[in-house]
């Protein structure tokens, strides 16, 4: 679809908001009472749109009558849905991955009942120790995928080709999120990966957000966009500012807002207008007032959009 820059489907990730009350409540048992604040602050924000991710509410666990009610609050909200995007449920986890994978396909019913349009899947594991210690988590290292492990690669292509046949029968894309020491860790690797598993319905969310903000040499920026662009469905975008120190060797990291980090979004949005990108958008923003600087961030992309559609005609 030829979305213009003001009805682009831009979403608030839920990254900010807990997924327990403030009397220590489950967000899952809490119900629309709860949920419809969340979607007012979204809303409040000048957003049309919200990315429900599953830190904050599992839609996969939701039994029919919680779909149905979580669908009508968002509604009620005024707001679409760009996702559910799921977050640290690798479906080759070797202690749950068994599980994950039943959670994923659940989820994938869950947004066909709720109007989700793309389920965002990855292959990042749960924070270890040392990260959930840390000021900022991708200060430490986490899990890896074994990546010269062939069987594990076809374990992945296996499970995700599963995920992505039954979304394509329930209405819905598959998004795979690059994610560093994963086997969609690289532009290249997550093509493969993408190949491998051969379904139209299946695309890359190429959040390179999530490969500069690490405190070691990088793939450029740059070249991960233009190899995983064309291949889009859907996209986290967030930034960073990112130095390094050559005389110690030191890489130093902390988010920014979309327009000041270390990649050029003005860029960006050119490759990928460019590539026939076309799928919904999520602002995402560790640290502060992550849904204001969210908000700042959606303007800005908008006023990116119109200037690169109005000069490409």
């Amino acid at each position: 679809m030829a979305w213009t820059a003001q009805d682009w489907p831009i979403g608030a990730a839920l990254i900010q908001f807990p997924g327990t009350t403030a009397d220590g409540a489950s967000v899952q048992d809490a119900g629309p009472e709860h949920w419809s604040r969340i979607f007012t602050e979204v809303r409040n924000a000048g957003f049309g749109h919200v990315d429900i991710t599953d830190s904050w509410l599992r839609p996969g666990d939701l039994d029919a009558a919680g779909r149905d009610e979580l669908a009508r609050t968002i509604t009620d909200a005024r707001l679409g849905i760009t996702a559910i995007s799921v977050v640290r449920r690798s479906v080759i986890d070797p202690r749950v991955g068994d599980d994950n994978l039943a959670y994923a396909l659940r989820t994938v019913e869950a947004a066909a009942a709720i109007g989700a349009p793309v389920v965002c899947l990855g292959l990042h594991r749960p924070l270890l120790p040392k990260q959930q210690a840390a000021e900022w988590f991708w200060t430490e290292p986490g899990d890896a995928d074994p990546l010269d492990d062939d069987s594990a690669f076809d374990l992945a292509v296996e499970r995700f080709r599963e995920v992505g046949r039954a979304a394509a029968a329930n209405g819905v894309d598959l998004s795979l999120e690059l994610y560093e020491d994963t086997f969609l860790g690289t532009a290249d690797s997550s093509l493969r990966l993408l190949d491998s598993i051969g379904l139209d319905n299946v695309g890359l969310n190429p959040d390179v957000g999530n490969i500069v903000r690490l405190h070691r040499p990088v793939e450029p920026w740059l070249e991960i966009l233009e190899k995983t662009l064309p291949r889009a469905n859907y996209w986290h975008v967030k930034n960073y500012f990112r130095a390094h120190d050559p005389a110690t060797g030191a890489y130093l990291s902390f988010p920014a807002p979309l327009e000041l980090g270390v990649v050029d979004y003005r860029r960006a949005i050119e490759l990928a207008l460019a590539a026939g990108f076309s799928g919904p958008i999520c602002t995402e923003h560790y640290g502060g007032d992550g849904l204001s600087v969210s908000a700042t961030n959606r303007r800005y992309l908008r006023d990116l959009i119109a200037t690169k559609q109005e000069v490409a005609r």
